[in-house]
């Protein structure tokens, strides 16, 4: 069960990065097919190998498993502007986002 969501979650996120299984392979010192592999259930990272794979993401290992976040490289980069913010910037930014999300 949970090789199958991590294999799910890595095709999500690397879909959501724009690159190929092929490029995002390389990319880590792999093999072309290695990331296809794993995306197909035939294979799972190594620790390292996952740390790599989160490095090349550009998101830490436990975003890697939140699954409510189609997209935690943005939401971090999104979360990481918001902290200079000063408190009326915040609840402008609030407001904006509970607005859209009606």
């Amino acid at each position: 069960m949970y090789d199958e969501l991590f294999c799910k979650r890595l095709t999500q996120l690397r879909m959501a990065k724009g690159v190929s299984a092929r490029d995002m392979s390389l990319s880590i010192g792999q093999s072309a097919g290695y990331i296809n592999s794993i995306e197909n259930k035939n294979n799972l990272p190594s620790m390292s190998v996952f740390f790599y794979i989160c490095e090349y993401l550009n998101i830490k290992p436990k975003d890697f498993f939140d699954f409510e976040s189609s997209n935690p490289e943005r939401l971090n980069e999104l979360i990481n502007n918001l902290k200079s913010l000063n408190d009326e910037q915040l609840l402008n930014i609030l407001a904006v986002v509970k607005d859209i999300k009606k």
